[in-house]
């Protein structure tokens, strides 16, 4: 590959400038927040979206459901249609932001959120319901294609690691707004779950002003002779897609199977699902950036991902030996099997980053990013599905199936990832000899 993204890097490093200051703080020295330039800029737009989505997610269903006033079944088949909806739009909207450069469009579908989201307010019916979250997904989906080129585009010469921070600092924000939702749920009025809204549909508008301060990132030249869909057309990445997105299922072990098996088929105390809520929260936080290190290639990620694959089939067969025990030894097994899945969901996410970035090429990183948030976003609509069916209705031994699976992903992964590599092709950009 001739022309490489790391170009754009070149001219936008930390201090924005191409010096670094005398002396760093420090946070900056020990890695706990970027130096000063667009990393930091875009960490902090970053941390500022996630305070809003923590506000919102945790108390999504119960607005719905008791200040909208739509029964579970329709909240459930409007939001797994509107799911589905979102995904069409993050591959063309990525190749917008190819063409005409990450930023513009990422401010754009910053704003469309915010606006899409502060819509929920005028909700009274299923059918308007199903239309404004439909546009809230097609922005979100937008957003995520248009932000991974920047993402890459800014992150020097290890994106896997700083994509590893913004995900430590995502958990964080995370954290953070979780506790002023749990304010807004113990009310339970209309005006409280609308301060939760308004305060999401805030928070894109505030991280679309962090945004524009970051400096303009200009495209990548598309290469002579190349078509515009190449991430459809390219098969090994589309496999490797469609293996991440089951193993993507793993992220939704802990918040939707877990409760569910501690309430209904352990003796483990209720208040356990807060505590490995926040138990695998300050692991990711803690450790994400540091799990990051030495996957710096497609190989590394490729060799991660079978470690992580086994972590989750025991950290998953440590929780479904708790049926039928003591409540003690329950809480102690469950908070084992938490720390155990959670060290597979620092690796696999870590890998994922790197597959991500490392195998698309430089001037279809948008193209290629919504191709790859296809995997995420159909796990999330099959998800509670296919871990209802085997961890709850099939009990333990479905605990095991899926880790089996987890497994299996994991062990193809390193195979698909070398035909990937052997596949990626050679381009000259226009201009060049």
């Amino acid at each position: 590959m001739t022309a490489d993204i790391t170009d754009a890097t070149t001219r936008s490093d930390d201090s924005g400038t191409g010096s670094e200051p005398p002396r760093q703080s420090f946070w900056v020295a020990r890695g706990l927040i970027p130096g000063r330039g667009p990393r930091r800029t875009l960490a902090l737009a970053s941390f500022v979206r996630q305070i809003g989505n923590g506000l919102f997610m945790i108390s999504a269903a119960l607005f719905f459901t008791r200040s909208v006033g739509l029964s579970v079944t329709q909240v459930g088949l409007g939001t797994g249609v509107a799911a589905l909806v979102g995904l069409l739009a993050g591959i063309p909207i990525g190749h917008v932001a190819d063409r005409h450069g990450p930023r513009r469009i990422y401010l754009v579908t910053l704003i469309a959120e915010a606006i899409a989201m502060a819509s929920l307010v005028l909700v009274h019916t299923f059918w308007l319901f199903m239309v404004v979250v439909a546009l809230i997904q097609v922005a979100a989906s937008s957003s995520e294609a248009a932000r991974g080129p920047l993402i890459r585009g800014f992150a020097g010469p290890d994106p896997t690691r700083y994509r590893s921070y913004l995900r430590a600092i995502g958990n964080l924000a995370g954290g953070t707004s979780a506790i002023a939702a749990g304010v807004a749920v113990q009310m339970d009025t209309r005006g409280a779950y609308l301060a939760l809204v308004l305060g999401n549909a805030l928070s894109f508008a505030a991280s679309a002003a962090v945004v524009s301060r970051l400096p303009f990132l200009p495209p990548v030249k598309s290469p002579l002779g190349t078509g515009r869909w190449i991430a459809l057309k390219d098969t090994p990445f589309v496999v490797v897609t469609v293996l991440d997105g089951i193993m993507s299922i793993q992220g939704y072990v802990l918040v939707f199977a877990l409760p569910l098996w501690i309430v209904d088929h352990s003796d483990a105390p209720k208040w356990l699902v807060g505590a490995t809520a926040l138990l695998n929260t300050g692991l990711v936080v803690v450790l994400q950036v540091r799990a990051s290190r030495g996957i710096d290639s497609p190989s590394a990620a490729a060799r991660a991902m079978p470690r992580a694959g086994l972590a989750f089939l025991i950290g998953m067969a440590l929780i479904a030996a708790t049926a039928g025990m003591p409540g003690w030894l329950a809480t102690a097994l469950i908070a084992a099997g938490v720390v155990v899945h959670t060290v597979g969901e620092l690796w696999s996410s870590a890998a994922s980053f790197e597959l991500n970035f490392s195998l698309a090429p430089a001037h279809a990183q948008g193209q290629y990013s919504g191709l790859f948030g296809l995997g995420p976003g159909l796990a999330s609509a099959g998800a509670p599905s296919v871990l209802g069916l085997l961890c709850i209705t099939w009990g333990a031994p479905g605990w095991l199936v899926m880790g089996a699976v987890f497994v299996l992903v994991g062990l193809t992964m390193p195979r698909v990832v070398r035909w990937a590599e052997r596949t990626r092709p050679t381009y000259q950009v226009p201009g060049e000899t």
